[in-house]
């Protein structure tokens, strides 16, 4: 899987800078999906596979930490390039003849930064909140890498501070992201609707599935785990480390399938150059 998410996000990387036709807003955005993808994997899959194949199951704690930094914040990166996304699919769709000079390429980068400062602005917290608790208790995390609730569990002390601010976090980025989400596909579906004919109405949808799926791969993962954490006492253990897993694993490496195969601009360029390749 890990293989598979470095392989396909460098295509997708790859494909976008050398095509100029895909020098574009949504192609933009699907590049900075992959790099958020790529920084998720790396900093949690080698340390993982080091405790697979080389039995190396101890973290330094202060690795931990960083480890712990990186992952939440670019996850949430990527839900904000999501809402991004959305809003790319917005305009395209609700306003076509401006999405040119609405969005433009200094209004993407903006976006991206804003994502970026967001995020670690957010999660920085984290690691500052932990390293002030004692921790008397096990140092094992069940799972193989460090997320803020399983290292906020080792604590003897009172951590609702913690859950607080992790609530917080999860319903300021992912809460306000899935609103906004859902208020632009509420105006695209509205949009959608209102055409003459079926075969408009299905061509234009069609632009919106590889983004739906890619959102449905992030947040039905992330829902499970975070409600597992807080709720989910009674959920076997073996149950908590697989949602985790599949939380971590699963869009990096699908998110380039699906723009791959799903976006008809990318999958032509790609065909193309396998073609040339081979001739």
């Amino acid at each position: 899987m890990y293989i598979i998410a470095i392989l396909g996000n460098f295509t997708i990387l790859f494909t976008v800078k050398t095509e100029p036709s895909l020098h574009g807003p949504m192609y933009y955005f699907v590049c900075m999906l992959a790099i958020t993808d790529l920084v998720v994997s790396t900093s949690i899959v080698p340390k993982m596979l080091a405790i697979y194949w080389l039995n190396s199951r101890e973290i330094d704690f202060s690795s931990c930490l960083i480890q712990l930094y990186f992952f939440h914040c670019f996850s949430g990166m990527e839900s904000g390039i999501f809402v991004a996304m959305a809003l790319d699919r917005y305009v395209a769709i609700c306003h076509p003849l401006r999405h040119s000079t609405i969005l433009t390429n200094s209004v993407v980068a903006k976006i991206g930064l804003a994502m970026m400062l967001r995020s670690g602005m957010v999660t920085l917290p984290y690691p500052f909140l932990l390293r002030q608790w004692p921790y008397c208790k096990t140092n094992i995390i069940p799972q193989p890498y460090c997320a803020h609730i399983a290292v906020v569990k080792l604590a003897c002390a009172d951590t609702r501070i913690n859950s607080y601010y992790g609530l917080f976090v999860v319903f300021c980025v992912i809460g306000l992201d899935v609103i906004f989400i859902a208020l632009s596909y509420t105006q695209i579906l509205r949009a959608i609707f209102s055409l003459p004919t079926k075969d408009a109405r299905l061509k234009t949808f069609g632009t919106c599935i590889s983004h739906l799926c890619a959102i449905l791969a992030f947040y039905i993962p992330s829902l499970f785990l975070s409600l597992m954490y807080r709720f989910g006492q009674n959920v076997p253990l073996h149950f908590h480390i697989l949602i985790a897993n599949v939380y971590l694993l699963m869009p990096p490496m699908l998110n380039p399938i699906i723009y791959g195969v799903g976006t008809k601009q990318i999958r032509d360029r790609l065909l193309r150059l396998f073609t040339h390749n081979r001739t």
